[in-house]
């Protein structure tokens, strides 16, 4: 770069902003990369609407309307590295829930069901419109770096910017979270699945030993695992670890359920049949990408259909 500045474009696109926020939970650091970086676009910081030309590009949120599909294209043309930045758009996020239900079903509920909406109509030319699906960026476009995480972790953040600063290649493993919990795995004699409302857990034992759901064996470590060392399972917000995305036919189901019913006395099918029923939580952040939602495993409209026939 001969001394020069690094160009960064930034933007969002279906989010909740929360990843824009993240930057600044470098605190401190922000101030390093900033040494070494011009801001050419932010929606929080700049009034920019087009799209400079840049070394970098961020890229926040998943495409879910015609907005957001022109925005990652342009980001495209004019970054010559694009980070898929945030767990939305590294796998389509929470809103990839949304996929279980048709369009116009999502549609009508917000704008016509909804107790607090009293229209009975939908927007047309107020909003841009919503496509089909919910679509990780690299669906579109092609990604040079993933940075999952809802949002991503102010270390993980830094390390990606200064390896590109640098231009080096990111450290990050490939662990679980399990490997950054400091809880300890043990057989038990619990014999049912429990809710995190009932009681409280034992601050030293494994979630699963103890018959809670928890997701961190089935999700890469992004996070440093804050979660499970402060009594609160794994959601699975960074998404699932190499082995659930690669191996068709393991899921988070299967890897769960056969942990779960070995640490304990509740059989497989029971763990599994749980997560089924609650499976637009336990895939959200993540079954928007096809290495998910293509799984031959993965059955979430017929699971839906169950339990609502239960």
């Amino acid at each position: 770069m001969s001394g020069e500045k690094i160009r960064l474009n930034t933007e969002w696109l279906c989010d909740c902003g929360g990843c824009h926020v993240a930057l600044v939970d470098l605190h401190e650091k922000i101030l390093k990369v900033l040494e070494s970086v011009e801001i050419l676009k932010c929606p929080v910081l700049t009034d920019e609407k087009n799209y400079p030309a840049a070394d970098i590009g961020i890229l926040t949120g998943s495409i879910r309307t015609e907005h957001d599909r022109h925005a990652a294209l342009e980001m495209r043309k004019q970054c010559r590295t694009i980070i898929a930045f945030g767990t939305c758009a590294v796998y389509g996020g929470l809103h990839g829930a949304g996929l279980a239900h048709t369009r116009e079903e999502i549609l009508n509920h917000v704008y016509r069901q909804s107790p607090t909406t009293r229209t009975d109509f939908l927007p047309n030319n107020s909003v841009s419109n919503l496509e089909k699906m919910v679509t990780p960026i690299d669906e579109v476009i092609d990604v040079d770096l993933y940075l999952p995480g809802c949002p991503p972790h102010p270390h993980f953040i830094f390390e990606g910017l200064s390896a590109l600063i640098e231009q080096r290649s990111p450290r990050a493993g490939k662990e679980s979270v399990c490997a950054g919990c400091r809880r300890t795995m043990t057989k038990t004699e619990v014999a049912a699945i429990r809710e995190i409302t009932d009681g409280v857990p034992d601050n030293d034992t494994c979630f699963l030993s103890q018959g809670y759901i928890c997701q961190g064996s089935v999700t890469l470590d992004r996070c440093l695992a804050p979660c499970p060392n402060h009594g609160v399972p794994c959601s699975g917000c960074a998404g699932p670890t190499m082995q659930v995305l690669t191996e068709p036919t393991r899921d988070i189901r299967t890897e769960i359920g056969e942990r779960m019913s070995r640490l304990t006395r509740i059989p497989y099918e029971t763990v599994k049949g749980h997560l089924e029923k609650s499976a637009k939580t336990q895939y959200a952040y993540a079954m928007a990408t096809r290495m998910i939602g293509n799984k031959p495993t993965f059955l979430i409209r017929k699971w839906i259909a169950e339990g609502e026939a239960r």
